[in-house]
C-alpha cells in the first residue's frame, strides 16, 4: 500500500521486491513510460532514502521510495468559473459529483466558460492546489447524474486502465418512447459518425464496436413510455441515444435521435450509479444520484 500527496508517492520496499530494477517496479505500479519520461525531464524526481536515483537502481528491503511528479499544467484556454458543483465524494485522488442537466462537461464554442471543467478549476483554486481537469467519464450537456473525476494524472491513468478492463461500471436510467415488450436484452451495433456531422452518430457497420445492455423497469401504457435501466459495455459517443433509436424506442425529449420534447426539454437520460476501484487503495467505490425532478415528473 502506498499513499499519494498531490504530487508525491511514498512507498516502503518489502523483501519481495528485493533486487528488482526500479523501472520494472514503477511500471508495475501503473506508471507509464511516458510518465517516467515526464518525471525525468519535466521537474519530477525519483528518490531512495532521500537521495536521487535512476530507474536502473536495484531495490533493497526497507528502502523508502519517493516518486515526485511534475506539477500539473493547466491549459491556458481553460478558465476557472464559479459553477455550483454537487460533490458526492472527494479525497486527494478522485472526485465524484452529481452533474445537473443543461451544463456541458467541457467548454465548447457556445459555452466557453460555463462547464463542469471550469467549475472544477474554481473548486481546486479555493483549495489552493494547482490541479488541472481529468474527466474519467463525460456526460452530454443534457444528461444528468454521476461523474467521475481524477484529481491528478496518475489517478487518471490508473482509472483509464480500469475502464479498459471493464472495472468501471455505469448504470443509466432512461425514459423511452413506446412500450418495450422484451423485458431485457443486449444491443450490439457499431456506431459511426453520421455523414459530415460533428455531433450526430448512427448505427453503421463501418463504426466502432458498441454494446448496451438494457432492462425494462416498468412500462407505462397510459404514457406510451418505458422506464429502462441500461449498462454500457463500451463508451461510444451518444451510445445509449443511438442504440435506443436503433431499437425503435428513442429517448423521450431526444429530438436529435427521433424523440419529442413535449414532456421534457432534454433527453430523459440519467447516470444513476457508478462503481469503480479506487485508483490508490483498490477499494470498490459505489455512488448513486437520485432521479432529477424533470424525469420524476415524467412518471406522474
Amino acid at each position: 500500500m502506498f499513499s499519494l500527496e498531490y504530487f508525491k508517492i511514498n512507498k516502503t520496499i518489502s523483501d519481495k521486491e528485493e533486487g528488482r530494477l526500479l523501472k520494472n517496479y514503477l511500471i508495475e505500479l501503473g506508471i507509464s513510460k511516458r510518465m517516467l519520461t515526464d518525471i525525468k525531464f519535466d521537474g519530477g524526481d525519483l528518490l531512495i532514502n532521500g537521495e536521487h536515483v535512476t530507474v536502473r537502481y536495484e531495490l533493497r528491503e526497507g528502502d523508502r521510495l519517493t516518486i515526485l511528479f511534475p506539477e500539473e499544467k493547466v491549459s491556458e484556454g481553460l478558465k476557472p468559473a464559479a459553477i455550483p458543483l454537487d460533490i458526492l465524494f472527494e479525497d486527494e485522488h478522485v472526485l465524484v459529483l452529481n452533474k445537473k442537466p443543461y451544463i456541458p462537461s467541457i467548454p465548447s464554442r457556445e459555452h466557453p466558460e460555463h462547464s463542469i471543467a471550469n467549475g472544477l478549476l474554481h473548486h481546486y483554486a479555493k483549495q489552493s492546489v494547482r490541479l488541472t481537469v481529468h474527466l474519467v467519464n463525460r456526460l452530454d450537456r443534457d444528461t444528468s447524474g454521476v461523474m467521475l473525476v481524477a484529481k491528478h494524472r496518475f489517478a487518471h491513468s490508473l482509472l483509464s486502465k480500469a475502464q479498459k478492463k471493464g472495472e468501471v461500471k455505469r448504470t443509466y436510467r432512461a425514459m423511452t418512447h413506446g412500450m418495450i415488450t422484451q423485458k431485457e436484452g443486449t444491443i450490439r451495433a457499431k456506431i459511426a459518425r453520421k455523414g459530415d456531422s460533428i455531433i450526430e452518430r448512427m448505427v453503421n457497420e463501418s463504426g466502432q464496436e458498441a454494446v448496451t445492455h438494457y432492462t425494462v423497469r416498468a412500462v407505462h401504457t397510459h404514457l406510451d413510455m418505458s422506464d429502462v435501466s441500461l449498462i454500457l459495455e463500451t463508451g461510444r459517443t451518444h451510445q445509449i441515444r443511438v442504440h435506443m433509436q436503433f431499437l425503435g424506442h428513442p429517448l423521450v425529449g431526444d429530438t436529435l435521435y427521433g424523440g419529442t420534447s413535449e414532456r421534457i426539454g432534454r433527453q430523459a437520460l440519467h447516470s444513476e450509479t457508478l462503481v469503480f476501484p479506487h485508483p490508490i487503495t483498490g477499494e470498490s467505490m459505489t455512488f448513486s444520484a437520485p432521479l432529477p425532478d424533470d424525469m420524476t415528473l415524467l412518471l406522474q
